[in-house]
């Protein structure tokens, strides 16, 4: 019996001691070694219908966006073993392009570098690095023990891994406020966009700018970072190109949670196939945090008076307002376009930077199920705005912002939302129930237990 012997021997090395208990399985990484980013120009309906069958045949190639129109400009991502037969399908059909990217992992490996080490304290938060979801939530706990007088957490409820959804209410006393929600980090890999909302969260508390001191003091806020905790944290352990969240569906993963909420769902710009990347869900406001936001919106627009929201999302540079499912403009679409008219020329103002500002379905792509629809159609939330933040259209980076450009993005947005307010004043979108009796805003204080 001595092979039993060598046997047992064996599979103690590669697999511990019989009986003992099993190791932590330690999170496998995406690899994106020489996968090449490409920028195609669709001249023509051929084109157009070659990489609509393209995004359906291959799961080697991944689409930012889809081909719909002649004239349009499509970033596709392309694996390293079918950079030869892509390269042959532009050469073979004539089809305009260039390559952003020889080696994206190489920009990844740099991005993680930039990460702050877990268990960093909060006292030593800053805009410098990328933070993970524990590091952010423990810095928002520690804001509401320092601040109790401002500072109330607030949690929306568990994900479905059971992760807390988290954000803070803030709050300085004021009578009679109407309140700004903004949510954040619905795409897992948007990296900047959580790390903007906590940057608009130390403006709000610390600035000594008497501009947003003022702005501070003239609505309540309720600001969540992270709204896709699950997905979040999965970019940092597994693949820091995840988009959705992290429900099963057979042998494929996630649903994109801005193409599930209850609102024209499914109609347009959306997939109803699990392994797509804005697969919509199997019914509208089917996951976790839909329900979890929707039920909390809900519950609060009236007692919090919630009048503006804000999604913050990348990239593009764009500042878009309803809808995204229609080229039906909403009811107060004039003062949507002046108002985003005015952010983005306060952003060129500030830093040069050039952001496009318009409804979803014309300015970037159509689009349905998304939260801003949902709670300017059904909520009537009249100030909604979705940022599309750094970098440009054309972006060679995509969504792997450098840590550098953390506080530049995120003061130009916080800048953009400043005006955001202080126009949707102007226009009357904030005046009290008693004074909106005889008077309706332009076309052209809560103090509630959460």
């Amino acid at each position: 019996m001595l092979w039993i012997s060598r046997l047992l021997l064996m599979m103690s090395l590669t697999f511990g001691h019989l009986g003992a208990p099993a190791q932590a399985q330690v999170q496998a990484q995406a690899r994106y070694d020489h996968t090449r980013i490409y920028q195609v120009e669709l001249a023509s309906a051929e084109h157009v219908q070659l990489f609509q069958a393209l995004e359906l045949a291959s799961d080697s190639c991944s689409f930012m966006g889809h081909a719909r129109v002649p004239g349009q400009k499509l970033t596709i991502m392309v694996t390293s073993h079918k950079v030869a037969d892509f390269d042959d399908l532009l050469q073979s059909y004539n089809v305009s392009h260039r390559i952003l990217n020889h080696d994206f992992q190489a920009l990844i490996d740099a991005n993680y570098r930039e990460v702050a080490p877990e268990g960093t304290p909060p006292d030593q938060f800053d805009w410098r690095r990328y933070f993970q979801l524990d590091s952010i939530y423990a810095w928002l706990e520690h804001l509401a023990k320092q601040r109790p007088e401002v500072v109330t957490l607030v949690d929306l409820g568990s994900s479905t891994q059971g992760l807390p959804i988290k954000g803070v209410r803030i709050a300085f006393g004021g009578e009679n406020l109407t309140s700004v929600f903004v949510e954040s980090g619905i795409h897992a890999r948007e990296w900047i966009a959580p790390a903007t909302a906590t940057y608009f969260i130390e403006q709000l508390l610390n600035s000594k700018d008497a501009a947003v001191q003022a702005l501070a003091r003239s609505q309540n806020w309720l600001i969540f970072p992270t709204v896709n905790p699950d997905g979040y944290r999965y970019t940092f352990k597994g693949d820091r190109m995840w988009r959705k969240n992290r429900s099963l569906f057979g042998i494929c993963c996630g649903v994109d949670l801005n193409r599930n909420f209850p609102f024209h769902w499914n109609v347009t710009g959306a997939s109803g196939d699990p392994c797509r990347y804005d697969y919509s869900g199997p019914r509208a406001g089917s996951e976790v945090e839909t329900q979890r936001l929707v039920q909390f919106l809900k519950d609060h627009v009236q007692s919090e008076r919630i009048k503006t929201f804000i999604s913050l999302h990348s990239y593009s540079q764009l500042i878009m307002f309803p809808y995204g499912h229609t080229p039906e403009r909403v009811e107060n679409y004039e003062d949507l376009k002046e108002i985003g008219q005015l952010a983005a020329q306060r952003i060129k103002e500030k830093s040069g930077r050039i952001y496009r500002s318009g409804s979803i379905y014309e300015t970037i792509y159509p689009s349905s199920g998304g939260s801003k629809d949902w709670i300017h159609g059904l909520l009537q939330v009249p100030i909604t705005f979705s940022y599309e933040l750094r970098g440009p259209p054309d972006s060679e980076d995509l969504f792997i912002l450098s840590a550098e450009e953390i506080e530049p993005t995120a003061s130009e947005a916080f800048a953009a939302l400043q005006t955001i307010v202080e126009e949707a004043g102007k226009r009357g979108y904030y005046q009290s129930e008693a004074a909106t009796t005889d008077q309706t805003p332009s076309s052209s204080s809560s103090s509630n237990s959460l």
